[in-house]
């Protein structure tokens, strides 16, 4: 099927999960005490409710809280997946990564982590920081402009590379001749940065210290723009929801001019599978939606580059509907986790399962498979060595 149009198919909902919820004065509104947000008790407790609610993906926001947030601190987005994937059994987990001022090689072995103790369920939401504070923090010269675009796109492919550098039967466990791995399945990656590299250049030679993940690949999310050929998933944004729509299919068409036929079977699609992003404040216990944002507002106004969904989970249930019928997914950043994320189990993702617009519950599921990817064959694998 064609990426232009998705007549007819079902979509899927991920939910991010970072601190207390999108508006920077969430907290005032959470209903724990503030320090269980930096305890594996909190994680459990939200992610177990999303996988609960039918949400197929969490996403972990990541990097130094800003100084306009009233919260000063959080968990590393990674270590946050890690400890949720032996305690979930469907929900996909993606935590997000910086590839500017983190080591690649580092960043791939730890993801490649994350899909064992997942079981598959691991995803890489790719970011690239133009924070000067973050540069500052780890002794390294401020990047920007398309140095960003530069930095995540090398992070990415020496990522895949060292994915790719174990083949599948790579551990042989042979007890008879002593030996744990067969030598001609591990290989180096040999990469380097281009020469007109704007960051300061490094080369990977590899192999990877872990074996191959368990899904091969994993799929990789990015921004729209940020990774033009190389994301899995790519998130779009508008700044109103009337314009959102809009802009995920024109992505679509824009991925369909220049893109390859991805995927398998009755759902191949042309290019990345293409989310919108939402920002999403509801209606709750007898109080307004709008009257909940004006209350949090007057503590920390919230600036969102988002579309922004204020009113009912029945006019969300129905707004969503629409959107499903032309984005792959939709991302919701809840105002309020605690307060958004009850309104949603109960309301509005059991309406959309009624519709017929979220893809059904899969239990054992991969991330690769929730996209509709085949399990790709390492790079560096000859003919017929993976049979």
């Amino acid at each position: 099927m064609s990426g232009n149009s998705r007549p007819g198919r079902p979509g899927f909902l991920a939910l991010e999960l970072d601190g207390d919820g999108a508006h920077p004065a969430a907290w005032r509104k959470a209903r724990h005490a503030p320090d269980e947000l930096l305890n594996g008790a909190r994680i459990r407790s939200t992610v177990l409710a999303a996988e609960s609610a039918g949400f197929q993906v969490a996403t972990f926001a990541d990097g130094p809280v800003s100084s306009g947030r009233d919260v000063a601190g959080r968990l590393n987005a990674l270590q946050r997946a890690a400890f949720a994937g032996p305690v979930t059994s469907s929900i996909v987990l993606v935590p997000e990564v910086d590839t500017v001022y983190t080591e690649p090689f580092h960043v791939s072995t730890q993801l490649a982590s994350l899909d064992y103790v997942s079981g598959g369920r691991a995803g890489w939401l790719v970011a690239a920081s133009g924070s000067t504070e973050e540069a500052a923090a780890v002794g390294r010269s401020f990047a920007e402009g398309a140095a960003l675009a530069q930095e995540a796109a090398a992070s990415v492919e020496v990522s895949r590379r060292l994915w790719d550098s174990w083949e599948d039967g790579a551990v042989i466990r042979d007890v008879a001749t002593g030996r744990y791995l067969d030598v001609d399945k591990l290989h180096y990656v040999d990469f380097e940065t281009p020469s007109d590299f704007a960051g300061p250049g490094y080369s990977v030679k590899g192999p990877s210290i872990i074996p191959r993940p368990l899904q091969g690949q994993l799929p990789v999310v990015a921004q729209a723009g940020l990774l033009p050929s190389d994301a899995d998933v790519v998130l779009v944004s508008a700044p109103t929801t009337s314009l959102l729509a809009a802009e995920v299919a024109e992505v679509r068409r824009a991925i369909a001019g220049g893109g390859a036929v991805v995927g398998g079977g009755a759902v191949d699609r042309i290019g990345p599978a293409v989310v919108a992003e939402l920002d999403v404040v509801l209606d709750s216990r007898g109080q307004s939606a709008s009257a909940r944002l004006a209350e949090l507002d007057a503590f920390t106004p919230w600036s969102s580059s988002r579309a922004r969904f204020v009113g009912t989970a029945a006019e969300l249930a129905g707004f969503l509907a629409g959107l499903l019928a032309v984005a792959d997914g939709v991302r919701l950043h809840p105002a309020v986790l605690d307060v958004e994320l009850e309104e949603l189990a109960q309301l509005v993702l059991p309406e959309l399962r009624r519709r017929g617009a979220l893809k059904p519950f899969a239990q054992g599921g991969t991330f690769r498979e929730l996209l509709g990817l085949e399990r790709p064959l390492s790079r560096y694998a000859s003919p017929g060595s993976e049979n």
